[in-house]
Parts: structure tokens; sequence; C-alpha cells
């Protein structure tokens, strides 16, 4: 009986509540509580909750401008430096080409044209076996798949780098 009396005060709460609110419009990228006027087409009104709209602050211009001359990724590197630059490029590129082909080697002789030898418990295990087929095969195509990269980086290295 105590609660009968809450339960009409409970309703008149939410119903008060919900009436509280103004209606929302959103006017392109403005949100607004006024009725849009006749000359502001394209709003449209908000349902189904709140909207919030933060404003934001435009961050302060700095008091240093800065230095014109400074060795920062903008700026122009002079012909010499750059060809050493690309030199060393090529060179580090060359290397890691040296690496992919000798993996790459290995892998195909391990591989063993899908049928590598058996080690450890993989005889009397076959799905262990499988399993190492499978990722030899994977890392046989990852690895071709490097080879393919760098020699794509290769060919974007000037050629002028290349006669050194």
């Amino acid at each position: 009986m105590k609660y009968a009396l809450l339960i009409p005060l409970l309703a008149s709460f939410f119903a008060a509540n919900s009436y509280s609110q103004e209606r929302i419009y959103r006017c392109g990228n403005e949100y607004t509580n006024t009725v849009p006027s006749g000359k502001t087409h394209g709003c449209k009104l908000m349902e189904g909750g709140n909207v919030t709209v933060v404003q934001g602050t435009r961050p302060a211009a700095s008091a240093s401008p800065r230095p014109a001359a400074t060795s920062s990724g903008g700026q122009r590197v002079d012909a010499a430096e750059q060809k050493a630059r690309d030199s060393d490029t090529r060179q580090i590129l060359e290397a890691e080409l040296k690496k992919a082909e000798a993996r790459q080697v290995e892998l195909l002789k391990e591989y063993n044209n899908g049928e590598p030898d058996k080690i450890g418990g993989e005889a009397r295990n076959h799905q262990k076996y499988l399993d190492r087929v499978a990722e030899l095969k994977a890392s046989l195509a990852r690895n071709e798949s490097d080879i393919a990269g760098i020699r794509r980086e290769l060919g974007r290295v000037p050629a002028a780098a290349a006669a050194k």
C-alpha cells in the first residue's frame, strides 16, 4: 500500500522530465534550440536523445617563427649529399637482398619440393609433419614477397647511385 502513492509520483516525474527537454535542430554543422526561420532551410529536428556540443578553441599562434635554415626533413639537400644517401640506400638494399635470397635457397632446400625430411617426433605424429610443411610453404611465400619488395625498392633508387 505504501508503494501505491510512489507509482503516480514517479510517473509524473518522468513525464515532466521528458517534456522539459527542448527541441534541438541541426542546421548543417550547427545545432540550435531556436526554431529555424524561413530563410534557414535544411534544418532538421533531432530526435532520440540529448545533444552535447563542446566549443573548440583555436591554438595560440607561436610567438617565434621557425628558423629558415634548419636541417629538418623539409629542407633541400645538396646533390653530393643526396648521391651519398642514395649510394648508402642501394648498399643496404643489396645486402638485404643477398640475405633474403640466401634464406630463400635455404628454405627451398629444407622444403625439398613439398617433401621435407621428417625430424624428431614427426615420424610418429603425421599432423606435426604436415604443420611443419605448411609453415615452410608459408615461409617460402613470405620470403619471395620480401625479395620482390626489395627489388622494387632497388628500382626506385636513382640510377646515378648504381654506377658508384
